[in-house]
């Protein structure tokens, strides 16, 4: 612990903490930085298992892995694995929305903890109805803690020129990194190594133990993270639940018609849902343009944060796929021994955190280096790095790809490579695309704004998610060049239009 409380935390109302801080920061960073930690560490942990326990027990499970799973074939289990992330991120807007209009972020990010631990808890009762009832949980309270809690993190600087403001962005994302680790390291093992359910209970553990830290330090956070910005009236809450019951009406009879009739497969509900997580972001991002509410100047911001989010959808529609065909490659066609010694493929999930908290400090260090000769790379360029990095990856991943096409397993040093060359764009665009977000956020989609982030990651997982029910082979050289392809072509629209972006984002940088 650092000395000497910030001005800048004091203005915006954060309590008297004795002069402590959080190395540097707001002390309320700290309770912060425990929940989001203890809840990657649950979501990153069951999502290591996830694939391989789909697969496990069936055609496409490798040859004397632990059974048990759900037998299903890789393709299914790429669907269902990206839809879900899908569904995380996507109910991180309307999990804003709440946390804006009825709840506030505190009261949410309590509440969403709960869900969580209890969706976990669901994965851990054997059969399809606990799994798919705990993945449901999971992505609701996943949405609900989202956008609030990075909402919360903001409320503790002194506005968007804040200078430690990035800096503290950084912190809390290595709060996620650090969970992330150790995640697939515990639960991957036992879920592999020892029984698939005492690992999904090993995650609900994990949120219980965030939950716990955010309970007892919320006396350190700002008191706006209490405020609801802008509480539905009694007319407006009315509306909203006749039109929820009307829409959860229909879906029930017309799910109920087509089980009756027995057309039900698991695609008439992921195509539904994918189709849905492209729909939604292109329609909010349309309504909050037209919002003549907005002042000129937050038009404009809008109008250049587009350029972001579309590069972002792209960014994670590749770099998610970690845990669906990496994972899979990971555990069927990558050799995995080391020194002699044998590990869980759930270990592979590790590397990227492990890259990160490597990488961050040195990435953080140069920007601030190059910021002090005033050639630090502005967001537009450090986006456009992103696309080109997690598009090499994708080519780099083309040969082992080929090299195991024979039945052969490769060295473990390819995935180790490929995920360095990720996590250098993750660096590049994920903090800063966090930050950027609350910076040109509209003020009265404060919260709302952090969900439009989340919604680009949505949008990639769910274009993978059609491409895998469509057929697409997506451990196959040809989809993976296309889709590194893409992402070169969006890196380099970026740059080439750097200066009209910039211009848009006015007094933002």
């Amino acid at each position: 612990m650092a000395s000497s409380l910030t001005k800048g935390a004091a203005k915006q109302g954060t309590p008297a903490d004795g002069g402590k801080t959080f190395f540097g920061h707001p002390r309320g960073l700290a309770p912060l930085f425990m929940t989001e930690m203890w809840e990657r560490f649950s979501y990153y942990g069951m999502r290591a298992l996830l694939v391989v326990y789909l697969i496990s027990g069936g055609p496409d499970a490798e040859k004397g892995a632990q059974g048990g799973g759900l037998a299903m074939n890789v393709a299914t289990a790429s669907a269902i694995y990206s839809i879900y992330v899908a569904m995380v991120y996507l109910l991180a807007m309307p999990g804003g929305w709440i946390g804006d209009r009825i709840w506030g972020p505190r009261k949410t990010v309590a509440i969403a903890a709960g869900v969580i631990m209890t969706g976990h808890l669901a994965l851990a009762v054997p059969g399809q109805g606990g799994f798919f009832a705990g993945l449901a949980l999971v992505a609701v309270g996943s949405g609900l803690l989202k956008a609030n809690i990075s909402t919360m993190v903001g409320h503790l600087y002194d506005g968007p020129q804040d200078p430690r403001r990035d800096g503290g962005f950084t912190l809390f994302y290595m709060g996620i990194n650090i969970g992330a680790f150790a995640a697939p390291l515990v639960i991957g093992t036992v879920g592999q190594d020892v029984n698939w359910h005492l690992g999904f209970a090993l995650a609900a553990l994990g949120m219980a133990l965030g939950l716990v830290s955010f309970l007892i330090g919320t006396r350190h956070l700002s008191p706006q993270s209490s405020v609801v910005p802008s509480p539905l009236q009694a007319e407006e809450r009315a509306m909203w639940l006749r039109k929820g019951l009307i829409w959860v009406a229909v879906a029930a009879v017309f799910y109920g018609v087509v089980a009756f009739t027995g057309h039900f497969t698991l695609n008439w509900a992921v195509i539904p849902l994918a189709l849905l997580g492209l729909i939604i972001p292109i329609t909010v991002l349309a309504r909050i343009k037209r919002d003549k509410e907005l002042t000129d100047t937050e038009q404009t911001k809008v109008s250049g944060y587009i350029w972001f989010f579309v590069a972002a959808a792209l960014f994670w529609m590749i770099f998610d796929q970690a845990g669906s065909t990496m994972s899979v490659f990971a555990e069927k066609k990558t050799n995995g021994q080391v020194f002699g010694l044998d590990f869980p493929s759930s270990w592979f999930q590790s590397v990227n955190p492990l890259w990160v908290m490597a990488l961050a400090p040195v990435m953080a260090w140069l920007w601030l280096r190059l910021a002090r000769r005033d050639r630090e790379p502005s967001t537009t360029v450090k986006f456009s790095m992103a696309m080109f990095f997690i598009g090499a990856s994708f080519v780099v991943f083309i040969i082992p790809m080929m090299m195991a096409s024979d039945g052969s397993k490769v060295s473990p040093m390819w995935l180790l490579s490929i995920y360095m060359i990720q996590t250098i764009g993750e660096l590049s665009l994920s903090p800063v695309g966090l930050s950027v977000t609350t910076k040109m956020a509209p003020q009265k989609y404060a919260s709302q704004m952090l969900g439009v982030w989340f919604l680009a990651v949505t949008a990639g997982d769910c274009i993978t998610t059609l491409l895998s029910t469509g057929g697409a082979d997506l451990s196959g050289p040809p989809v993976l060049a296309v889709e590194a392809g893409m992402a070169v072509l969006a890196g380099a629209a970026v740059w080439l239009s750097r200066k009209k972006i910039i211009a848009l984002m006015g007094d933002v940088r």
